[in-house]
């Protein structure tokens, strides 16, 4: 498929759970897009075959959205990793804290730490809660810690020292030290792989304040990061010489280096790229208020954008606090892929467990092996294959025809589903399957929105993935949204994100000082210094020489122990930082207390260099009329009943052409479903507006 944007040479690349999805800018301004089935045990694989099926240029500029991070920590596959901390601290990442996130469990069960205690070692130093050495750091600690690193085989050490975010001296005489030692070693024995250590140091990740959360995003670097390194070497080794770079959890891009050296800065750089994309989009159309909606094989993601990509540092991954600055997503365990089950008690569930790309949903005929989702009802029908026999999905249509999908097969397995729920029909099972489904993706949109003071009738829900467009209107129905955008390109929205994003580097440090201390600004400007000074030299070595800094500060209410991150303007005065927090403290919870203290936390900068988006042409409106893009009618599932339902063909829909529901839009990457109470226009930048009739 192809479709004109803008004048580049580049290519996004989104890897998921089923598919790997590409979008190709290529040199005379055309767009083309292009589905590769992942391939989990090396994800660098389908890339490199998806560069070779769409003859991707060596001129060509790649930016990755990679999954290695996050499958490495959800399944417990990172490196051998030790942890260096100070003495009588070497349990802070096993203690952590007294929160219960499932509070029904009788037997609540803590995931094991990612370094075990036999790894977890302690120097004798100390440092004051005021930055000041008390104790000097004693090297001589350090040798019985390196013979025991390269007796183990340990690959990566993170260093975690208390209040080294106020004084990080000591952690830089270990990673000298650990160095120097790899140094001898690898002279010694190149083959050794203690000769290969990688390190990182939390005053370089995170020189924040709290300590379980700066050891625990320090130890989840060192634990991905070799992993990223060999990824990245490998994935950049195939595409050479086109060069290379990532895409962040903040919805920005790295280099391949640097993303090898913070790897956990990676953890959710695919769905951030998918905010980024359908915020570029939805305000490029004129809508600034919108919540993303990113339904693919194996999970949904949802974030709220109020005129803006909203970030945060309060991220949790696999169970573990992750404070890096990463975009405000809420994921669910529901997708295309996610696998229907009657549990013991005769309950249907959707999800989390997954069908992946292979042996994939039961349509895809691939083979399968029973008991996958480990449970006694279980069977291999999905979400996919409800929405195949429900009619929603096309057998003929899928990626454009592509892939035949085999409606036999996904009938026999909605047909064991239903003998478990005690249903009569294949379709009252695939509609059951479907609900389950929706409700547990309801959840998610409210939990961004309602539960945080947001109402869902003042946004414009945007659809994406390769099957967001499947449940977005009932969706949206649901939660009295009144208008969807569906992108021209929604099936890969993610990977056009990824061209859409800026290349960007996050600054943070705590510096805990009250408001009514501050005077009129020139003491904060002085501690931002140190940090501008740091990124401008940071981005001018990859290249970057014109950057924006952005500032901001966490703050909260003496007392308190959470913050809120409020925009900063140099030479701003206090008295309009606090009122700025006053009113975001009241959005958040619901009211505010301007009597009381207010402290600044932790300062926050952020460097980013322009970028060049891909262009989204803007057409003039045509005839309302859309036959021309009439392909067929066939029944589908709504209300209960197959009912008549009018198909069109997306590529032949122009610029103002108008029609009502029950309709059935096909495009390469995607199926749009559009229920029989909705209306459709198609406007200037060839997104389809849907909007409810009352």
């Amino acid at each position: 498929m192809e479709q004109g944007l803008g004048k580049a040479m580049s290519v996004g690349v989104d890897t998921g759970g089923t598919f790997t999805d590409f979008v190709w800018v290529d040199g005379h301004g055309q767009v083309q897009i292009h589905k590769q089935l992942s391939t989990p045990q090396d994800p660098s694989v389908a890339i490199l075959q998806g560069m070779v099926v769409m003859g991707v240029p060596d001129q060509a500029a790649v930016v990755h959205g990679s999954t290695v991070a996050t499958n490495a920590l959800l399944e417990r596959r990172g490196a051998r990793t030790a942890l260096i901390t100070t003495k009588g601290f070497a349990d802070v990442l096993a203690i952590g804290r007294q929160n219960r996130p499932d509070i029904y469990a009788l037997v609540p069960q803590k995931p094991p730490p990612l370094v075990p205690r036999p790894w977890r070692f302690e120097v004798d130093e100390r440092v004051t809660a005021q930055g000041e050495p008390l104790r000097p750091l004693d090297l001589n600690d350090l040798q019985p810690i390196l013979e025991k690193l390269a007796e183990d085989q340990i690959e990566s050490v993170a260093v975690c020292l208390l209040f080294s975010f106020l004084y990080p001296a000591h952690e830089r005489q270990i990673e000298e030290t650990i160095e120097h030692w790899s140094i001898e070693a690898a002279q010694k024995n190149p083959h050794a792989p203690h000769a290969r250590l990688q390190i990182s140091l939390s005053s370089d990740i995170l020189p924040e304040y709290r300590e379980y959360e700066r050891t625990s995003t320090t130890v989840i670097n060192a634990y991905v990061a070799p992993l990223m390194r060999r990824y990245l070497a490998r994935l950049a080794a195939g595409l050479k010489p086109r060069p290379l770079a990532i895409m962040q959890s903040n919805g920005g891009v790295i280099s391949a280096k640097t993303a090898g050296q913070q790897a956990a800065r990676t953890a959710l750089s695919g769905p951030a790229g998918g905010v980024v994309g359908a915020h570029y989009v939805a305000t490029t159309a004129g809508y600034k208020d919108i919540i993303t909606f990113d339904m693919g094989g194996t999970s949904t993601d949802v974030a709220l954008c109020h005129g803006r990509v909203p970030t945060t540092t309060h991220g949790d991954i696999a169970g573990m606090p992750l404070r890096l600055p990463i975009i405000a997503i809420h994921t669910v365990g529901a997708g295309g892929g996610s696998l229907a089950f009657v549990d013991p008690g005769g309950a249907l569930h959707v999800g989390p467990q997954s069908a992946g790309a292979n042996p994939g949903p039961a349509c895809y005929g691939q083979a399968y092996n029973p008991g996958t989702p480990g449970d006694s009802g279980s069977s291999r029908a999905t979400v996919t294959d409800a929405n195949l026999v429900l009619g929603r999905l096309d057998a003929d249509h899928f990626l454009g025809g592509s892939m035949p999908l085999d409606v036999a097969a996904a009938q026999a397995a909605l047909a064991e589903l239903a003998e478990a729920m005690g249903v009569a029909s294949v379709a009252a099972a695939a509609w059951g399957v479907v609900q389950v489904a929706n409700a547990n993706m309801e959840r998610a949109i409210r939990h961004i929105s309602i539960e945080r003071g947001y109402d869902p009738r003042l946004f414009t829900l945007v659809p994406f993935g390769g099957a967001g467009s499947l449940h977005a209107c009932e969706l949206a129905q649901r939660l009295h949204i009144p208008r969807l955008l569906i992108p021209p390109l929604p099936g890969v929205l993610s990977a056009l994100g990824m061209l859409a994003a800026a290349p960007t580097k996050d600054y943070s440090q705590t510096v805990m000082a009250a408001i009514d201390a501050l005077g009129q600004g020139d003491w904060l400007q002085a501690q931002f210094l140190p940090l501008a000074e740091r990124a401008e030299a940071d981005m001018a070595a990859e290249g970057h020489r014109s950057v924006t800094l952005r500032y901001s500060l966490d703050m909260r209410y003496r007392g308190q122990s959470h913050e809120l991150s409020i925009p900063y303007h140099i030479d701003q005065p206090p008295h309009v930082m606090v009122r700025a927090f006053n009113a975001a403290h009241e959005t958040r919870y619901g009211y505010q207390q301007p009597e009381e203290a207010v402290e600044i936390v932790t300062i926050r900068l952020t460097a980013v260099a322009p970028v060049t988006p891909p262009p989204l042409p803007a057409y003039s409106l045509g005839d309302a009329d859309a036959a021309v893009a009439v392909i067929g009618q066939k029944p589908v599932w709504f209300a209960g009943r197959f009912q008549p339902t009018t198909l069109y063909d997306r590529a032949r829909l122009q610029p103002g052409h108008r029609f009502g529901g029950p309709a059935i839009v096909f495009q390469y990457d995607t199926t749009v479903v559009i229920p029989p109470e909705w209306d459709t226009a198609v406007d200037r930048y060839q997104n389809l507006l849907l909007t409810h009739r009352p």
